[in-house]
């Protein structure tokens, strides 16, 4: 199994150029009735396929379908599933929110019973690699017509079908724009004279300043532990580049040992010890956690994906003017200019090749798609969907959104990305390690050796399918 001939990389980078060109460089980024399904994994619908119905979807239908309860909420595909029903009247589209996506829909795809529609993303993902054989392909959504007549390729960001295509075969959509950075009050760092660091040692250096203050300089929560391992992950490849990112994503010996990585441990270690770090984050539920950085300012960074202010704008402090810029590299000479940025499509969408109405999954992704939909997204989440030209230079008043555009432009074409963890299904053995050494638990050794067990257990069983990745 090999992955597609665009990387994934040059996705995000014919993505940015495609939005600068068209925006001037002011906008961001951004079964049928019976269950059968063909070799295309396309549905043996209940009615004819038509330029309306491209799908064959049967009439007056039921369409099932879980979404991830995370970040951006489930109610943006609520509003789509209006948009369909309106457009099929007597059909009835389910959309059910979950925050459990494995623990609940693995027994259903080992039941022969899943939905039609699945979000599977957070932290109990899925590992695609253990379901690539029971999803349907999603050319002919790309292919089919908008809900404004236009075809859907068209309207895309080029390279869209890249983040989800597996072995050649495109079974994932991924919906919005993410990209990671660290996150900050701009009036709180402007009212202390704090500048945003861009190595590790002005980290520490931060640290030991909002210490002073009273402060601590992060915060993290039991289920978002793995947060500062995105961070630590996305600094290394900055400071050592496709060594390091290759590395990782073909799951080899001892990857977690390469200096890079070591040197980012280590100086998160220091962070650990010297107490920068909100107390009792093991025990405490992420969103809670979050707020202690968000409304309460108890801790003045967080690393995140560009969705945390969408999810936190019920908790976040009058003023706080949120702004995101890029992870700091380990020294201020990295093989990735520090402007560089991990940034993908995310939120993937599959449809169960085995669902009751695979064209009705279809089709609620294809009102998703519509500009009436998207724009709902883009607008009420601050944040971007692959449907290009939706996002107003405003950032619809968001500082956040801003910022988001300043760093896509800063980044030109030094933009990366890896799905070893979610492509494996890592995270959740991960979040163990990871809280165990933000509780200081255990330390450098402890976390690269919890890491690199977790690694060598999926590259050493053959019953797990393994995707290379050569670039």
């Amino acid at each position: 199994m090999t992955t597609p001939n665009m990387s994934r990389r040059l996705f995000l980078q014919r993505a940015a150029v495609g939005t600068l060109m068209a925006t001037g460089g002011s906008t961001l980024l951004a079964a049928c009735a019976s269950s059968g399904s063909n070799d295309n994994g396309s549905s043996g619908g209940g009615a004819d396929k038509t330029a309306d119905n491209p799908f064959g979807m049967a009439d007056k239908a039921t369409v099932d379908a879980v979404i991830f309860n995370g970040g951006y909420g489930y109610d943006y595909v609520s509003f789509a599933a209006d948009i369909a029903q309106k457009k099929f009247a007597g059909s009835t589209f389910k959309v059910a929110p979950s925050t459990q996506i494995a623990q609940q829909l693995q027994p259903r795809f080992v039941g022969g019973n899943p939905p039609d529609l699945i979000d599977n993303s957070g932290a109990n993902q899925i590992g695609f690699n253990t379901i690539l054989d029971q999803l349907a392909t999603l050319d002919d959504v790309f292919e089919a017509n908008n809900y404004e007549g236009t075809k859907i390729a068209d309207t895309l960001y080029p390279g869209a079908k890249n983040p989800g295509t597996f072995d050649g075969k495109f079974v994932a959509m991924n919906y919005v724009l993410t990209l990671y950075g660290l996150w900050y009050s701009d009036s709180l760092f402007k009212e202390n004279g704090w500048e945003p660091p861009k190595t590790y040692d002005a980290l520490l250096e931060l640290g030991a300043k909002a210490k002073a203050k009273g402060k601590y300089l992060f915060v993290w929560g039991k289920e978002a532990a793995t947060y500062y391992h995105t961070l630590a992950v996305d600094s290394a490849i900055k400071e050592g580049g496709d060594e390091v990112r290759l590395a990782l994503e073909n799951l080899k010996d001892k990857c977690w040992s390469l200096p890079q990585i070591q040197g980012v441990f280590k100086a998160m270690e220091t962070m650990v010890k010297n107490g920068y770090f909100v107390p009792g984050g093991a025990g405490t539920q992420f969103t809670a956690a979050q707020a202690k950085w968000s409304n309460d300012q108890q801790a003045i960074l967080y690393p995140s994906g560009s969705w945390i202010e969408n999810e936190m704008k019920k908790a976040t402090k009058a003023g706080f003017n949120m702004k995101g810029i890029p992870e700091p590299t380990l020294t201020d000479s990295p093989k990735l200019p520090y402007e560089s940025l991990r940034s993908a499509a995310g939120e993937p969408f599959i449809v169960p090749a085995k669902g009751k109405n695979v064209a009705g999954g279809k089709e609620l992704l294809r009102a998703m798609l519509s500009k009436e939909a998207a724009t709902n997204f883009a607008k009420t989440r601050l944040a971007p969907t692959i449907v290009k030209g939706l996002v107003p230079a405003d950032g619809f008043g968001s500082t956040a959104l801003q910022s988001q555009t300043a760093m896509l432009d800063a980044a030109g074409t030094n933009i990366f990305d890896y799905q070893v963890f979610g492509l494996y299904g890592m995270n959740t053995d991960q979040l163990v390690v990871w809280n165990s050494f933000l509780s200081g638990q255990s330390d450098a050794a402890g976390l690269t050796k919890g890491l690199q067990q977790i690694t060598d257990k999926v590259r050493n069983d053959s019953s797990v399918k393994k995707i290379p990745v050569n670039k």
